[in-house]
């Protein structure tokens, strides 16, 4: 175990809102450091094509999170790629516990380890994620522009996503295991409204094909006969769930029913000085630009929560 000198701030993961936390940490001379198990640039770096970052009409996801990346590098942000294992909050410091025995005391740590869609964890999904299947219509909806599309699903965010869908695709099929939605009424009206939607009942994607062009068709089962079928399409978008990576969350910490994050505006837990940001914090929207500004929000309180601090020292 090797115990490090204390930081200002320890960020804990390297996607958009980890990222410009960095940036933001050290323009404000925090003492910082930024662990990432994986690559920086998180989920963003995956994305095939993002054309949503404000400035930036298109750019492939892996240049935005190099760009991201380069930026925080500008400011000497001190990366360590290592998995944390914990996280424990103290009266006089928080602790950074890495899986490599490294301990890092610091005043203030900033979480920003996301979350991740829950899948279908069928044949050809994880194959062909980026070419064809999808887990954010509003990402990726426009280059199924006129094309057909299956949408797995039945709560409010496979609706909400298959109606975005239907203004954008010539045809969208919507397949749900069940025999009724669990959509709110209104949404279901709307779908039942929409004519470009099919609803395929009592359905399952078994599994996902591909040719040269990206996904092709998809395997179906219906879950009451186990006839099986296949039905030509150009992607295949999943809303089945969101899994917040909460498993570093101190014991005691406001969740809500889904296990994301509940915060104050600074994104702030009820633990002073640990802070959540990023999809793992409870909110409205899901996008690199919201949690790039968490990010910012959470270092510039983070700034003034050690500032605080260390004049009460003094």
């Amino acid at each position: 175990m090797t115990q490090k000198e204390m930081h200002d701030v320890v960020i804990i993961g390297g996607g958009p809102g980890g990222l410009t936390a960095g940036i933001y940490a050290q323009r404000a001379a925090l003492k910082t450091v930024l662990i990432e198990k994986g690559l920086p640039g998180g989920q963003m770096g995956s994305t095939d094509t993002i054309e949503n970052w404000p400035g930036i009409e298109n750019i492939t996801g892996q240049e935005l999170a190099d760009n991201f990346l380069s930026h925080a590098q500008a400011y000497d942000l001190n990366i360590v790629q290592e998995e944390v294992t914990a996280v424990e909050p103290g009266l006089e410091h928080h602790t950074v516990r890495l899986a490599n025995g490294d301990v890092y005391p610091a005043h203030t740590v900033i979480i920003a380890v996301g979350g991740s869609p829950k899948k279908l964890n069928i044949p050809g999904e994880d194959k062909y994620y980026g070419k064809g299947v999808s887990y954010c219509a509003i990402c990726d909806g426009f280059f199924f522009r006129n094309k057909t599309v299956v949408v797995v699903g039945g709560g409010d965010s496979a609706t909400e996503e298959s109606l975005y869908l239907a203004k954008l695709a010539k045809k969208v099929y919507l397949v749900h295991r069940r025999d009724e939605l669990r959509a709110g009424m209104i949404l279901q009206q709307r779908i039942k409204a929409e004519s470009k939607i099919e609803i395929l009942w009592n359905t399952i994607v078994t599994k996902v094909n591909a040719d040269d062009t990206g996904v092709s068709e998809v395997e179906l089962q219906n879950t009451l006969t186990n006839k099986e079928s296949r039905l030509a399409t150009d992607g295949i978008f999943v809303f089945v769930g969101f899994n917040p990576n909460n498993q570093l969350i101190p014991a005691g910490t406001p969740m809500d029913a889904d296990g994301f994050v509940m915060t104050d505006c600074k994104g702030e837990t009820t633990m002073p000085g640990i802070y959540v940001i990023g999809d793992l914090r409870q909110k409205y929207a899901k996008q690199i630009v919201v949690a790039a500004g968490e990010g910012a929000t959470a270092a510039l309180a983070a700034a003034h929560f050690v500032q605080a601090k260390k004049g009460s020292q003094q």
